[in-house]
């Protein structure tokens, strides 16, 4: 069985009701906002860009018609410059030059001690390297520095220069020279010019020649025969003796020996064979 509802309850119930349904017909209205900041950004920019524009207006005015700031001798020296065809690479050879001939104008003195501390320094250096040298190697050195030679005879070697393991009465220790063996009668040629100091036959050399150029001096031993004598000026080349046996010898050869200031080297040293 419902329960009676008094009249004041009835009149709060209808009031509600009342309510709920007036909320239920309204709508949401939408709102349109403005963003402010960002259209003030814009009209900032707008602005600055219009006075850039009135202040390069202006600019261009003055430079047409002011004629004090710029005269017309500027504008016309101005367009001769920008019609020039400028030239690079010829700027650079000027700017080179100028460049060098002021260093050239520096005192003689200070070059001149310069040239003298570096031809020193050199000095020094060959100096140094002279006394790490052995004599026979600076004697070697001297030689191919200043004299040209060729080969005497074509021929095998037989002895080398220098001392011998195996040594007798007629095959000294101490060999001087370099035995070339060769037939007997093979022409034997100067290995270089020079003059002829002594054509002997004496001796363990047996027949053999002596030929001087300058410091150096070559002899040629053990030969068959002499085509030239003492004090004859010979050539590079030239047919001097023949090979042969004579002498302190066990068979057909040529010694050839060098020497600068008396002081023998190996020929092996000076030519190739």
């Amino acid at each position: 069985m419902e329960r009676l509802m008094s009249v004041e309850e009835k009149i709060r119930r209808a009031e509600q009701i009342y309510q709920k349904r007036r909320q239920g017909e309204e709508r949401p209205i939408a709102k349109v906002t403005l963003n402010e900041k960002k259209d003030i950004k814009l009209l900032k920019k707008m602005v600055i860009q219009i006075l850039i524009c009135v202040a390069i207006y202006l600019m261009v005015y003055s430079i047409q018609n002011n004629q004090y700031v710029f005269s017309q001798d500027f504008i016309q020296k101005a367009q001769e410059i920008l019609s020039y065809d400028t030239n690079l690479n010829e700027l650079y050879e000027k700017i080179k030059n100028q460049i060098m001939s002021l260093i050239k104008k520096q005192p003689e003195e200070n070059t001149s001690n310069i040239q003298e501390a570096i031809g020193g320094v050199d000095l020094q250096i060959s100096q140094a390297q002279e006394k790490s040298l052995t004599q026979e190697e600076q004697d070697i050195q001297k030689i191919k520095d200043t004299t040209s030679f060729i080969k005497p005879v074509e021929g095998v070697i037989s002895s080398k220069y220098g001392r011998r393991e195996q040594a007798t009465g007629r095959v000294p220790k101490n060999h001087t020279g370099t035995d070339i063996a060769a037939n007997l009668g093979t022409k034997i040629v100067a290995a270089t010019d020079g003059e002829v100091v002594l054509a002997s036959s004496e001796g363990d050399y047996g027949k053999h020649l002596k030929i001087q150029i300058g410091e150096v001096s070559i002899i040629y031993a053990h030969c068959n025969e002499l085509y030239v004598k003492q004090g004859d000026k010979i050539t590079q080349g030239q047919e001097i003796a023949q090979v042969g046996s004579t002498g302190n010898s066990t068979g057909p050869h040529l010694h050839f020996e060098v020497r600068i200031s008396e002081r023998t080297v190996d020929p092996q040293s000076i030519l190739e064979w």
